[in-house]
């Protein structure tokens, strides 16, 4: 998990701009060196800049050195955040189980704070909630909270996918079919969390023909969190379920590229009907 960093030093500096030195009174030349010294001054001055607008650095700047723990807290920060949603789709963070940040932070090898940042930001997205002085609770989930998740995303994407169908040509739609295919090799292994980046990739994908980045991103949030397992027997989607989530969306897909609006509405609102 422990990652090594670039040397950052000289990093903040405007490109092609050399850093001024502090005005200082130079030794006055006699007579007969003031030619000679004032072409010499001329001639770095000239040097100094070219350097400067090549990029290069020059003995004039002070280099700007980046706090190298900062720098690294944060890189380590994300990785334990993706290595924790991973969890938590795959349920080896367990819904009502409580988990502690130094624990955590020997498991990946890495001190407590990046663990407990990471378990900040999980908080902040509803999928675990503070315990003082324990750590943090994985909510429990159960079938209702999924299914209002699921109307949530109907209302905002299926509107906006009908809009889709009527102005997208159908090389575009075409053009997203890797992308499904690759929502049903993932099915195919069974790991709902490969699942689940893949199947995030797809719809993402189509929204952003919309062009609008805010619907993408709330969207992706939504999505992220029905992916998360529910409480009791249905706690983990079988591979049959996962087969059939991933063949909805080559279904989809075949009717936007044929044009067939009516198609596409009605299979998107059993996508999402389903849960999904």
């Amino acid at each position: 998990m422990k990652q090594g960093l670039h040397d950052l030093a000289g990093a903040g500096l405007p490109w092609g701009a050399a850093r001024p030195t502090p005005p200082r009174v130079p030794p006055q030349p006699g007579p007969s060196e003031s030619g000679a010294s004032q072409s010499g001054a001329a001639a770095r001055e000239r040097a100094v800049g070219a350097a400067g607008a090549r990029g290069e650095h020059t003995h004039a700047e002070t280099p700007i050195r980046v706090p190298r723990a900062a720098v690294q807290r944060s890189s380590v920060r994300g990785q334990i955040l993706d290595a924790l949603r991973t969890a938590l789709v795959t349920g080896e963070l367990e819904p009502g189980e409580v988990y502690s940040a130094p624990v955590l932070g020997e498991r990946f090898g890495v001190s407590a704070t990046p663990v407990r940042e990471a378990m900040q930001q999980l908080a902040l997205e509803g999928a675990v909630e503070v315990v003082p002085n324990r750590g943090f609770r994985v909510v429990r989930r159960g079938a209702r909270e999924l299914a209002e998740l699921a109307e949530v995303r109907a209302l905002l994407e299926v509107p906006v996918l009908l809009r889709l169908a009527r102005t997208v040509p159908p090389a575009r739609w075409t053009e997203l079919r890797p992308l499904a295919e690759d929502t049903l090799r993932a099915a195919g292994s069974g790991c709902p969390a490969v699942y689940a980046e893949s199947d995030r990739a797809f719809h993402r994908a189509v929204l952003s023909l919309a062009g609008n980045e805010q619907l993408v991103g709330i969207a992706e949030d939504l999505h992220r969190r029905s992916q998360w397992p529910l409480v009791g027997p249905q706690s983990r989607r079988s591979r049959p379920a996962l087969l059939a989530d991933a063949t909805e969306h080559l279904a989809l897909l075949d009717a936007l590229t044929s044009g067939e609006v009516e198609e596409a509405g009605r299979l998107v609102g059993e996508h999402f009907g389903a849960g999904r």
